[in-house]
C-alpha cells in the first residue's frame, strides 16, 4: 500500500477500536499525531516518546498498526545496550479498512435462533410431563 494519508489512517484507527467508539475528530487527533512522528519514515526511535505518547502507540500496537523491535549492541566497555524501535506497519491499515467489524450479518435478535433448530428446542424447552416419568415425580421425604 503505497503512502498513507491522514483520512486513511483515521478511519484504520476508527475501525481497529471495536466496541470502544471514537468519533471521527479524535481519530483524525491521534492519527496526526502518529504521523507527525513518523513522517517520511516507517520505523522511529522509541527514546523520542513521551509517557503519554507510548501509550497511544501500545493501543495502536493492538491494533497491528504499530510493532515494537529492539536491537542489542555491546558498547566498548562491554556492556549490553539495548535501542527499542517502533514500526508503522501501512499493510495493516488496508486490512483494517478491508475487514471493518461493524457487522457479522447476523441480527442481534436472532443470534439464539441461528444456535439452537427446531427440533432440539422443542425437546429441551417443551418436554411433556408423565406421571411415570421417575425424574418429574416429587421426591419422597422421611420424617
Amino acid at each position: 500500500m503505497g503512502a498513507v494519508k491522514v483520512d486513511t489512517l483515521t478511519k484504520a484507527i476508527q475501525t481497529s477500536m471495536g466496541d470502544r467508539k471514537l468519533e471521527y475528530d479524535e481519530a483524525e487527533r491521534i492519527a496526526e499525531h502518529v504521523m507527525n512522528f513518523f513522517g517520511y519514515s516507517n520505523r522511529i526511535i522509541d527514546n523520542i516518546l513521551e509517557p503519554e505518547d507510548r501509550d497511544l502507540f501500545y493501543m495502536m500496537e493492538d491494533s497491528g498498526i504499530l510493532t515494537t523491535d529492539r536491537e542489542e549492541t555491546t558498547l566498548h566497555d562491554g556492556r549490553e545496550w539495548r535501542i527499542h524501535y517502533w514500526t508503522f506497519h501501512a499493510d495493516k491499515i488496508k486490512g483494517l479498512l478491508e475487514n471493518q467489524m461493524p457487522g457479522s450479518g447476523l441480527d442481534e435478535a436472532n443470534v439464539y435462533d441461528e444456535i439452537f433448530d427446531d427440533h432440539m428446542y422443542s425437546e429441551m424447552f417443551q418436554r411433556k410431563e408423565t406421571p411415570d416419568d421417575p425424574d418429574m415425580q416429587e421426591p419422597e421425604i422421611e420424617l
